[in-house]
């Protein structure tokens, strides 16, 4: 099998699987005072520790969650349930991850005032529009580091410099970016930030919420776990996996990002080359190292995954989370392609695991099954 799409998920590092089976035998609660409720303890501090070194970050301010669009709704719920009185809107990109533009418009939905920021054709914001649409009811920003399905890095500290000239705060989703790039809140301007431990290797079902020093957040339900801003008994095993999934991540980050990138480049080049009008969805912006977004004019992408798969060539047509919709990506709409441009559109990403028999696997099999799904096309 050829693994290519890391962005939906990506296989677990063996230092995480080590610390999810070790954790596993620590039955005790964390919040208990007894033996077993402090070895608990010291495992959970561990894995905070490690995540917070990880993001130059104090451990302290690492809440733990499930998952990104858990720490997603904790902090947009949170930050907007503790804004002062006249500061009530939210501005979001227009090319972030379906939890984050879903819940923002459940909440204009509810009579909140939202506002999305327009992209390029690069998929980068429109910073004279940011600074225009960021005013005094501005209550916080969204913004993510990396996109999901273009690879494309945000400029998120100048759009959190103009948050914070507003007096609004700034989220910004890195679960694309952390364990990937160099991710350090001293530097990124950010207040809140999010992350998940399946994006670099970790198990499913743990995450991180970084939360600035002092900022005051609406807990999303009672309880007195994670400083009373996360309730519910700690997934001690996945945690303690997401803490050494990204230590290890980090520990190798740079060699990794040199050669998925290589990787990239080469998948990028081969498939501009061999299939006739094909483009890369982002060109021209910085993006993250292993991800390659590419639009195959004539080609039904669904029909292609398919073809793909039988032939053991794993991909996808965009985020997993809109996986089966019939709904095109909404990225790339607001990048301004077409229905059926989005429609012929796959998402290649590269991880810890690919090497260069993925990349040499995709080169020959996706040039000649996007030939024949053209043919099918045009002869039905």
């Amino acid at each position: 099998m050829h693994y290519l799409d890391h962005n939906a998920i990506t296989p677990m590092r063996p230092e995480a699987k080590a610390a999810v089976t070790a954790a596993l035998e620590v039955f005790g609660n964390p919040s208990s005072v007894h033996a077993p409720g402090r070895a608990a303890r010291d495992l959970l501090d561990r894995a905070r520790e490690q995540v917070a070194a990880a993001l130059g970050a104090r451990p302290p301010d690492v809440v733990f969650t499930s998952g990104a669009t858990e720490s997603a709704a904790l902090a947009l719920r949170g930050a907007l349930g503790a804004a002062p009185a006249g500061r009530d809107e939210l501005v979001v990109t227009a090319v972030e991850h379906p939890c984050v533009l879903s819940l923002a418009e459940a909440l204009r939905a509810a009579g909140r005032p939202v506002t999305v920021l327009p992209v390029d054709a690069r998929g980068l914001p429109d910073l004279a529009a940011a600074d225009q649409a960021i005013g005094p009811r501005t209550a916080l920003v969204c913004a993510m580091v990396a996109n999901n399905e273009t690879g494309v890095l945000l400029p998120v500290r100048e759009l959190a410099a103009l948050a914070h000239d507003r007096g609004a705060l700034f989220f910004t989703d890195a679960v694309q970016a952390v364990g990937k790039i160099e991710v350090d809140v001293r530097t990124l301007g950010a207040d809140l930030l999010a992350l998940t431990g399946q994006k670099f290797g970790g198990p499913r079902g743990a995450g991180a919420l970084w939360v600035k020093s002092g900022l005051r957040l609406a807990p999303l339900f009672g309880g007195t776990q994670e400083r009373g801003r996360r309730a519910g008994t700690e997934n001690l095993p996945g945690l303690a996996g997401l803490g050494a999934a990204l230590e290890a991540a980090v520990a190798r980050r740079d060699g990794e990002q040199r050669r998925a990138g290589a990787l990239r480049d080469r998948l990028e080049a081969g498939l501009l080359a061999a299939v006739p009008g094909a483009r890369v969805n982002g060109a021209g912006a910085p993006r993250l190292p292993g991800t390659l977004s590419v639009t195959l004019p004539g080609a039904d992408a669904e029909a292609l995954l398919i073809a793909l798969d039988l032939e053991g060539l794993c991909a996808s047509a965009g985020s997993a989370c809109h996986s089966g919709s019939t709904k095109p990506s909404s990225v790339l709409a607001a990048m301004g392609l077409s229905v059926e441009e989005a429609r012929a559109t796959l998402r290649l990403s590269l991880g810890w695991t690919s090497d260069a028999a993925d990349v040499d696997a995709a080169l020959e099999a996706i040039p000649r099954l996007a030939a024949r799904v053209r043919a099918e096309i045009h002869a039905a």
